[in-house]
């Protein structure tokens, strides 16, 4: 099956070349110069991975991400700018991108990240009791009095207080559920929620996680759902069931 990407970047140079090379390595290769394209674009037809220039003349790449995050999980998402800042890098994340890179760049470079997107997104797909992203509206998880809405991504705690997560944080907690019972090293949640070459920030799982344990647990501090497994990683503990 031929993979899909949607480049958005007013750099029409860069789209070329990028076409070009993406094209001759076997992908279905789109291209949008500013937010309107693009969102006319996946309308039409939806992409595997996205590449997304952070500065475009009618809104920023970061907004559009947040937007495309808000109405698909599962699009990969990688970041193309000529920033260097790691705030910009770190608030790029957050809003749901998969990946980040900088330009200039190598276009073998380009063409691994993409790929390994690609091969996260087949991990995700495995592991998960239903394929992420997939998951119909209507789904909803229960662990120990919580309910989260995989659909409208809402968590509920168990004295019915809806909790704000960022976007990041709520694609950690899905990963949790669903391998609740399985502990998953720093990597693995890198792989699934981050983008593995991000090794700078390999240590903002723990922080990813803290958050949430101030969320989730009585006492952070003990945590009793989100346990720590030293040398290993993390488990979340508590059963989960899964309902349509």
């Amino acid at each position: 099956m031929i993979s899909k990407i949607l480049l958005i970047d007013d750099d029409t140079a860069i789209l070329r070349m990028l076409t070009r090379y993406l094209s001759q390595e076997g992908f279905e290769v789109k291209s949008a110069v500013n937010s309107t394209q693009a969102f006319q674009s996946l309308e039409q037809d939806r992409p595997d991975i996205i590449l997304l220039d952070i500065m475009l003349p009618d809104e920023d790449g970061l907004t559009i991400a947040r937007k495309i995050r808000r109405a698909d999980s599962t699009i990969g998402i990688m970041m193309v700018t000529g920033k260097k800042d790691v705030i910009d890098r770190v608030v790029g994340l957050e809003m749901g991108a998969d990946d980040y890179i900088s330009k200039p760049f190598h276009l073998r470079e380009i063409l691994a990240r993409i790929r390994s997107i690609l091969r996260r997104k087949e991990v995700i797909a495995h592991n998960a009791p239903e394929t992420a992203g997939q998951v119909s509206s209507e789904k909803t998880a229960y662990f120990g009095g919580w309910k989260v809405d995989l659909g409208t991504r809402e968590l509920t705690a168990p004295g019915g207080k809806a909790i704000s997560l960022t976007s990041g944080d709520f694609r950690l907690l899905e990963i949790f559920l669903k391998n609740s019972g399985r502990v998953l090293s720093r990597d693995q949640i890198l792989d699934f929620v981050a983008g593995r070459q991000w090794t700078p920030f390999d240590r903002s799982v723990d922080t990813r996680v803290r958050r949430l344990r101030g969320k989730l647990e009585k006492d952070s501090a003990s945590p009793e759902i989100i346990k720590t497994i030293r040398g290993e990683g993390y488990l979340f503990s508590a059963p989960v069931t899964f309902n349509v």
